[in-house]
């Protein structure tokens, strides 16, 4: 065997010995992975995760001189006499800055890589000098070789099959830097009671979500989304958009009709009109509903900032049942309080222009707070009673606004709790929440001569037409007392002021709910939920105050997971008093949720 055939033999095997040593360990089948588990662990990790990016010193090899100069290698570990052997006769192991081998770790092609060059280098360099290489060596190294070629022959066609599929996903996939991800919502609805003590017929309410999800950096996230809807309601003289679940009860605030004490959680606040411009669209349109950038600062600080943001965005929920798609069915429970609702916050159609960021200021605290405009699209404010009007302002500093904030509080990985407070300012005299009547012409007073004038003898838009400035202030506390149960307290109190009449209005809302995980089966949900929806509690100045009993709000359901992607939510809430009045008959809104995600 010439010298030349011996080497090219020795490479080989030199590159079966570095994996059987120390460096791949494919022997051990505690750390052994498939060619198709190694592609679902590479996917796992793809999925976007703001952090910072691992430092490259933490990654870089060092040569190791000594098996002692590991720190993590003890002579009971079942390779230390190979690593030993290793290193005195051919120098060719490396480790970690750290004093570090990490045996039980699997590599990657660049540590394999610099572990093969280090060993090729030392066996050159002992060939070169004559030294302690033998025929010996060479032989039981080419003998190695023969015994594990069927090994190598099948790697390489396992090595060349995965090319080739990785070549294929390639070539057909969408982006490399997006993902696709949606939603599809089929609800049945029915309600009895209310103003009229009328039975609604069965509502089939439908909302498709699409979410594009980019990122640039692999830290940084631009999210683009698309929706449509079948619902009713909305801003309508003519009564031609088909009513809302309230409107067929009388329970819908004088305007939109959707804003009320019995909403669904999946309707939009203002049912198929834009409240920018009163313009409506019509049944499953497709529009944009979310356009947001999001981006880390440094390790601590992340910034975002978008033209359609909503507040839980920037929020997310505290309370389990908190989620319009596989948990609660009313809107009253599907966040976490009703400050994130204010000025249209949870809109439905990313109604509010937006900046702001999260400052993680511990492990367990943060930070969140935002400037958000919700007319910052228009040029020019002709105000509510122009044509075509522009009821809420216009321009990212011009008429309404908010400025918002949550400190959350991680205590533990069972007790949570976050404190929310907006001050904002609104064009028209609307509270922006969606959850109740009272929502719209939130401070009641008798319209004076002159106002009644301005708004051609209109007490509605009479009302209406005043600029008001709210302080909300709110407070969430989740406690999971048991590996299946979470116990959720809120609160929420909302101060509301007149800029041009002397009458104010206080509003308060509180709830306490249980949510249930893996009921009498693993991934399956349910929740009870009791509470004060949104209502007035007091007023002052020339204000009046038309309710006279407070509502009540109580509500039971069950998600059944039927696979991974389809969830079939039953449920029903009633809602005692509604919308503040005892006139109002106690409303029972039974519904049928079916959710599929992909």
């Amino acid at each position: 065997m010439s010298l030349n055939k011996s080497y090219r033999s020795f490479q080989l095997g030199v590159q079966l010995l570095c994996l059987l040593t120390g460096f791949a360990r494919l022997g051990d089948s505690a750390n052994a992975q498939t060619i198709d588990e190694r592609l679902a662990l590479s996917t796992a990790e793809s999925e976007f995760i703001l952090e910072p990016s691992r430092s490259s010193s933490d990654s870089d090899l060092a040569q190791v001189t000594s098996v002692s100069d590991l720190m993590d290698v003890q002579p009971t570990d079942w390779a230390f006499q190979a690593l030993q052997s290793l290193i005195a006769t051919y120098g060719c192991i490396e480790g970690y800055p750290d004093r570090t081998f990490r045996g039980d770790r699997s590599l990657s092609r660049y540590e394999f890589a610099a572990g093969l060059n280090s060993c090729l280098n030392q066996i050159l360099a002992l060939i070169d000098g004559g030294g302690a290489l033998t025929q010996e060596d060479l032989a039981a190294l080419q003998r190695l070789q023969e015994q594990f070629d069927n090994e190598l022959m099948a790697l390489g066609g396992r090595v060349d099959a995965l090319e080739a599929d990785v070549a294929e996903l390639a070539a057909a996939q969408f982006s490399t830097t997006t993902k696709l991800s949606g939603q599809a919502i089929f609800s049945l609805a029915t309600a009895t009671g209310g103003a009229n003590n009328e039975d609604t017929g069965l509502a089939f309410n439908n909302r498709l979500r699409l979410n594009l999800n980019t990122s640039f950096s692999g830290q940084d996230l631009l999210v683009v989304g698309l929706q449509s809807y079948g619902f009713g309601g909305g801003f309508d003289p003519a009564s031609t958009l088909p009513d809302s679940l309230p409107e067929a009860l009388d329970l819908g605030d004088p305007v939109f009709g959707t804003a009320s004490n019995i909403s669904l959680g999946t309707a939009p606040q203002f049912g198929l009109t834009n409240p920018q411009t009163l313009s409506n669209q019509g049944l499953n349109d497709v529009a944009l509903y979310k356009l947001l950038y999001v981006f880390p600062a440094n390790d601590r600080l992340t910034l975002f900032a978008g033209p359609l943001v909503e507040a839980t965005d920037a929020y997310p929920a505290i309370a389990p049942f908190a989620n319009d798609g596989q948990g609660a069915l009313s809107r009253f429970a599907t966040t976490d309080n009703a400050v994130t609702r204010v000025s249209g916050g949870t809109s439905g159609i990313g109604l509010a222009a937006a900046a702001g960021g999260i400052w993680d200021i511990t492990d367990g605290v943060n930070l969140t707070a935002f400037y958000a405009s919700v007319n910052a699209s228009l040029a020019s404010n002709s105000g509510l009673l122009s044509s075509p009007p522009t009821p809420l302002g216009a321009g990212v500093f011009g008429g309404s606004y908010v400025i918002s904030s949550r400190l959350n509080f991680d205590f533990a990985d069972n007790l949570k709790f976050g404190v929310n407070y907006a001050h904002s300012y609104h064009q028209i005299n609307i509270l922006g929440t969606g959850l109740t009547s009272a929502d719209i012409g939130a401070v009641q007073f008798t319209p004076s001569a002159a106002q009644l004038a301005a708004t051609g003898g209109n007490t509605t838009l009479a009302v209406l037409n005043e600029g008001i400035q709210l302080n909300s202030f709110g407070a969430t506390l989740n406690w999971q007392f048991s590996p299946s149960v979470d116990l959720t307290l809120s609160g929420s109190y909302i101060t509301s002021d007149l800029v041009g009449v002397d009458a104010s209005t206080d509003f308060f809302s509180w709830l306490v709910g249980l949510h249930f995980r893996d009921l009498f089966k693993e991934g399956n949900t349910a929740g009870l939920i009791f509470g004060q929806p949104l209502n007035r509690a007091s007023v002052g100045g020339v204000a009046t105050n038309p309710e006279n009993a407070d509502p009540y709000h109580i509500e039971g359901y069950y998600n059944w997971r039927l696979t991974e992607n389809i969830s079939l939510t039953p449920g029903v809430y009633a809602v005692f008093n509604p919308e503040g009045l005892s006139s109002n008959d106690t409303t029972v809104v039974g519904v049928l949720r079916t959710t599929f995600t992909f």
